[in-house]
């Protein structure tokens, strides 16, 4: 005689419940999201849309310095990343949340979906150059091996 065990839920095997997509204003990250939205309408799931803020040096970044004005890039990015996710939300009917953390994108993305309780992370493909030799965020994540990662070119 078999003994029976009472069912005991484990993340991911219902299908996701929360997905979270990484939007920093790229063209993948956007893509990335449209596809996001579309899983998780599909799946009943809330879509949580992640902007990680990187924290810059305080003298410079991007070559000039910026000391007075990382905030307002930073409040101007997350306000047109807003704006792209409430397009897809109008495109996709489905629940979502907005989520700013700071730091690097992989440590970011990481702390976003551990807190957020996420059963799947989607990023949009690296269009840097170099990520082929350091290695990209979304294979970071995906060595990370802590939940489903799906890549949109």
């Amino acid at each position: 005689m078999t003994e029976q065990h009472p069912h005991r839920f484990e993340r991911g095997t219902d299908g996701p419940k929360v997905i979270v997509v990484g939007m920093d204003g790229s063209e993948s990250s956007l893509r990335a999201a449209a596809y996001a939205g579309g899983l998780a309408r599909r799946q009943r799931a809330l879509l949580a849309v992640v902007y990680v803020q990187p924290v810059m040096a305080a003298g410079a970044a991007l070559g000039a310095p910026v000391a007075g004005t990382t905030d307002e890039i930073a409040e101007d990015l997350v306000a047109q990343i807003r704006e792209a996710a409430e397009r897809v939300r109008g495109i996709f009917d489905v629940r979502w949340e907005f989520h700013t953390f700071r730091g690097d994108p992989y440590n970011g993305l990481v702390k976003a979906a551990d807190e957020l309780k996420a059963d799947a992370v989607v990023v949009g493909a690296s269009e840097q150059a170099g990520h082929r030799f350091v290695g990209s965020v979304a294979v970071r994540l995906v060595k990370a091996g802590r939940w489903p990662v799906t890549v949109v070119p």
